[in-house]
């Protein structure tokens, strides 16, 4: 059988610890990165975590170089090498003028900087390597419908669109290209949906939104997604592409 190797952010909750699981119960490593551990994973054989602060941006090529090492000294019949940047940060919410510049310098750097170059340490540290090669973005609707009180995250996320486009551009001209793609994975009951509803409407006024999307029954689990997201790891994309989780 052949197996891949993935290495996921933000593996000690929500959307990255489903995928990780569901990967990992079809034979494949995942080389987890969060700043929290999953008990759940650690359980698991071919799971290795790296405790790490992503809005450490100097530190990350150290990181990667660490990580696609031991993928390297792995020996197996590889098929794929992927990164998915899943990990990503909803606050601050609330008024732009309410937002310190330490919560948007935070956010900025977890949520944007933190999977550009994370994207970039990837594809140099495997260009020398045959084995097919995908990123994953997650990203969300958020980049592409702006929200009151969400301007940050929204921005954040729209980047993350622009950025996935834009290396999918530099890739097609490539002889071995990247494939890259960007997801919005719909509305999931997550830790983010559950801070965000949470909130007082005085302070976020997106918050009976939220709310309501919860107890309507519009949120999808994180499991559900994570089957969405095995297809479109196994699926081949157009590099580039901005796909929604039900596209595949």
């Amino acid at each position: 059988m052949t197996i891949s190797h993935f290495i996921i952010t933000g593996t000690s909750k929500g959307i990255g610890e489903q995928l990780a699981g569901k990967l990992l119960d079809r034979g494949h490593f995942v080389y987890g990165v969060a700043r929290g551990e999953s008990q759940t994973l650690t359980a698991y054989e071919r799971y290795q975590h790296y405790t790490f602060d992503l809005s450490q941006i100097s530190e990350i090529e150290q990181l990667m170089r660490k990580i696609i090492n031991e993928i390297r000294m792995a020996n197996s019949d590889v098929d794929m090498i992927g990164l998915v940047n899943n990990a990503a940060m909803l606050s601050p919410l609330g008024p732009i003028e309410q937002c310190s510049a330490e919560q948007i310098n935070l956010n900025i750097q977890i949520s944007l900087t933190a999977p550009i170059v994370l994207t970039s340490c990837f594809i140099s540290l495997t260009e020398d390597l045959p084995e097919r090669r995908k990123i994953i973005n997650i990203s969300s609707g958020s980049g592409t419908y702006p929200a009151p009180g969400m301007s940050v995250y929204c921005s954040s996320k729209a980047a993350i669109n622009m950025f996935t486009r834009s290396v999918g551009l530099e890739q097609a001209s490539r002889q071995s290209p990247v494939e890259i793609i960007a997801v919005d994975p719909g509305m999931v009951e997550t830790g983010m949906q559950s801070t965000a509803r949470g909130m007082d409407e005085r302070e976020f006024a997106m918050a009976r939104f939220f709310r309501e999307a919860h107890d309507t029954g519009q949120l999808q689990s994180a499991d559900a997604l994570g089957e969405h997201l095995l297809r479109m790891i196994e699926r081949k994309f157009e590099s580039g592409m901005l796909v929604k989780y039900d596209e595949a």
